[in-house]
């Protein structure tokens, strides 16, 4: 994206934003948008992302500002790529670092071609049950409000598809992988299966998107290199 008017962020712009670590999705999207109106003095710039990340993951966030937020439907259509860290032999009930390990289970049994063997057994579609820490809906209410009231209830399955799905290394109790997958999958659940599938248990210790269909991480830019861009366009 190249300096031009200031309006441009109006007109509409498509931002390839890198998501800081701990920061929710709405943390980063309400950060641009008042960095955007006080460099330009607006008083309200729409903006919005396309795909939720969860705030202990990373990597990228397409983000849309004026018009452009009319393309957010098309852009949360396209197929994600993530790099997961997945730590064998526990659980937690969040399926992720997000809450404390919960059981404990042997990884004795489990070797390299035994999880190879067990990946390729989640290639295509399937059904995946989301994470009860999520933000979908049960009966009018975010999923995670009743996960913090300790009310145990059970999304539906969702169709989901895993396009690619590589071991990138191996080393008990921790396995990296790239997948690529469709629009609504969770790849705390794929952990969650992952584990499951084993005859262990598991959970995601680390997730980075990495791309979101053409779009990479590495076209990405951080929030300093956005202010500095956004100094530069006042000067032009």
């Amino acid at each position: 994206m190249e300096p031009a008017e200031k309006n441009i962020f109006e007109t509409g712009q498509v931002l390839l934003f890198n998501k800081p670590l701990y920061w929710t999705s709405f943390d980063l999207v309400n950060k641009i948008r008042i960095m955007i109106s006080s460099h330009f003095g607006l008083k309200k710039i729409k903006t919005g992302h396309a795909g939720t990340l969860d705030p202990l993951a990373t990597g990228l966030m397409i983000v849309c500002t004026g018009r452009a937020t009319k393309r957010i439907d098309e852009f949360m259509g396209l197929e994600k790529e993530y790099t997961a860290t997945i730590h064998l032999g526990e659980t937690t009930p969040s399926f992720d670092l997000e809450t404390e390990v919960n059981r404990q289970f042997s990884t004795g049994h489990i070797t390299e071609e035994l999880v190879r063997e067990t990946l390729l057994k989640f290639l295509g579609e399937q059904d995946q049950v989301p994470p009860l820490h999520s933000a979908k809906f049960i009966d009018g209410k975010r999923a995670y409000e009743y996960a913090r009231k300790g009310q145990d209830r059970r999304l539906e399955p969702v169709r989901v598809i895993f396009r690619e799905i590589e071991l990138i290394s191996f080393s008990v109790p921790d396995v990296r992988v790239r997948i690529v997958c469709s629009k609504g999958t969770y790849v705390r659940s794929f952990a969650r299966d992952l584990g499951e599938a084993l005859g262990s248990g598991a959970y995601l210790s680390d997730l980075q998107r990495t791309a979101v269909g053409p779009y990479r991480a590495e076209e990405a830019m951080d929030l300093e290199k956005f202010r500095l861009f956004l100094e530069q366009m006042k000067q032009n």
